[in-house]
């Protein structure tokens, strides 16, 4: 077999056997298809597209490159959540206790993050003493023992992704249906979990901007996942604002405690209980969306969600006294206030400005290797809607180096669009796909 072969077929329309797409993987992650022809492949998927076939073999091949995890261990169904990324999202901290406290086994592998903030690993290491290493016979008998586990993804699931998202990210190859799908759901198979629950969002702050981006990308991934023997599921979640009040590490877990116990903003609150319900029915402990959705309700209003998040700090080294004295996580020793300076309502709030701001105040990474100050972050006191008079005090920035706040500060500064009407409210759950 010869990529250049491969490379013309596609470049001409054609569409690749699985040997062809096995070659081309396998080759290239080996390091046997250099660089520039991998570019030259990518860019004819990116061009011609694949179908339904292709991009199922594609994940398939991509999910079978590195170590897949074995979950058999764990009594019941267990089902995993994935969001597609936003500014402020810190879901799996609420969703994964209250999921658990409904007797749904949630065995979870996340990652850092490389932009806005920190990824859920981050955000757990926030907590003096978590730990988010464990191994694997450990990591299966937690799970058995309290209902759930997060771990920091091993280097060794899914490589082919690893090396070939590299690839993509340097050669304008990003923004392709097939591509992104199969490398989201190439490591969401590998991990191993009976069902998968997705979180795409759409709009100024995610990667997909329009409801129809997302919705497609969305049912892609169903087939994908549904092809494989998984349940998988999608909700269509906006993006247009920050989910919440709270953009950072500390800040973003703070926060999820406050929604647990039962005072968390009204956004992050309504979509973790529209998550935890789906995932409670596709977990098999409800007969219907809307039991899933009362379940899910009782475990926060019952306490049961929070509880089970004091189990699982507790269960993986951290101190669960954060969970009633947040000065335990080491507050930002500067803050600067974002000060209005018209009257108004606020009309639209541009997340991924938000996300920037607090990424300049040491939130989050430019580069892999950057450290992150779990400390840092932005903090809206005003969400969309909102009204406003000249003075108020629109968001507070938090960070430890004056100069970073300054420019964070700046930053959320532009973010907010104030005008004189209130704005028509958007819908948070937008689409679901695949029941």
């Amino acid at each position: 077999m010869n990529i250049v072969d491969i490379i013309t077929k596609k470049r001409d329309g054609g569409k690749l056997s699985k040997e062809e797409i096995e070659f081309f993987v396998n080759g290239y992650t080996k390091g046997e298809i250099p660089d520039y022809q991998a570019s030259a492949l990518l860019m004819a998927i990116y061009f011609q597209k694949m179908d339904k076939e292709e991009t199922f073999q594609l994940t398939d091949v991509m999910r079978r490159s590195g170590d897949t995890i074995d979950l058999t261990a764990i009594t019941g169904i267990k089902v995993d959540k994935h969001s597609t990324g936003g500014v402020g999202d810190k879901t799996t901290l609420i969703v994964a206790p209250l999921v658990a406290a409904c007797g749904v086994p949630i065995a979870k592998m996340s990652g850092r993050g490389l932009g806005f903030t920190g990824g859920t690993v981050d955000k757990m290491e926030s907590i003096p003493g978590f730990k988010t290493a464990m191994e694997p016979e450990e990591f299966l008998a937690q799970v058995n023992s309290i209902g759930m586990a997060v771990i920091g993804q091993t280097g060794h699931i899914a490589p082919a992704d690893k090396k070939i998202y590299a690839l993509r990210d340097v050669t304008g190859t990003v923004e392709n249906l097939s591509l992104i799908s199969s490398s989201i759901m190439s490591k969401k198979l590998a991990a191993g979990s009976d069902a998968i629950v997705l979180d795409v969002k759409c709009g100024d702050g995610a990667f997909m901007k329009t409801p129809e981006d997302a919705s497609a990308l969305g049912k892609t991934m169903c087939e994908i996942g549904q092809a494989a023997g998984k349940k998988t599921v999608a909700l269509i979640t906006d993006m247009n604002q920050p989910l919440g009040q709270a953009v950072g590490n500390s800040l973003e877990v703070i926060e999820a405690i406050e929604t647990l116990k039962g005072q968390g903003p009204a956004d992050i609150t309504e979509l973790s209980l529209r998550l935890a319900g789906t995932m409670i029915y596709v977990g098999g402990k409800a007969s219907s969306i809307e039991e899933g959705d009362a379940m899910a309700k009782d475990a926060l209003e019952s306490g049961r969600g929070l509880e089970k998040l004091r189990q699982f700090i507790e269960a993986q080294g951290g101190n669960p006294q954060v969970l009633d004295d947040y000065s335990l996580f080491g507050p930002a020793k500067l803050s600067l206030d974002i000060v209005s300076d018209s009257y108004g309502f606020v009309q639209k709030i541009k997340a991924e400005s938000i996300g920037l701001a607090s990424q300049h105040t040491g939130a989050g990474r430019l580069r892999k290797e950057d450290p992150v100050d779990l400390s840092a972050g932005i903090y809206l006191h005003k969400k969309v809607g909102d009204k406003v008079a000249a003075g108020d005090v629109l968001a507070t920035a938090y960070g430890n180096d004056q100069a970073k706040l300054e420019i964070g500060a700046a930053e959320a500064m532009r973010a907010f669009v104030i005008g004189d009407d209130a704005p028509e409210k958007e819908a948070l759950v937008k689409e679901v796909l695949g029941l």
